[in-house]
């Protein structure tokens, strides 16, 4: 699977984990130049708090646009160290 943004492969494994529709890539598998850390955190009900990477390719930002959860709950444990991707990041085979 490849995470695809600005013409740009963000991210790529055969290891992708699926959860509601969203592919999680293991950490490794990111691209780390593209990502920046972001100051903003959601929570999940049954996953924990999530914490947020701005994808940035060739002077333009996504913010927010990476989450990842750096510490699951117990249900949640198959993403633990793993990076997902929305706000028109395209997820290709």
């Amino acid at each position: 699977m490849k995470a695809i943004w600005n013409d740009t492969v963000i991210a790529e494994s055969n290891d992708t984990v699926v959860i509601e529709n969203n592919h999680y890539f293991p950490e490794d598998s990111i691209k780390k130049e593209f990502f920046k850390p972001s100051t903003s955190h959601t929570t999940c009900p049954w996953k924990g708090q999530a914490s947020y990477y701005t994808l940035e390719v060739e002077g333009k930002e996504n913010p927010d646009a990476a989450w990842y959860y750096p510490e699951t709950s117990e249900l949640a444990r198959a993403i633990k160290g793993r990076v997902a991707f929305w706000k028109g990041v395209t997820i290709e085979a």
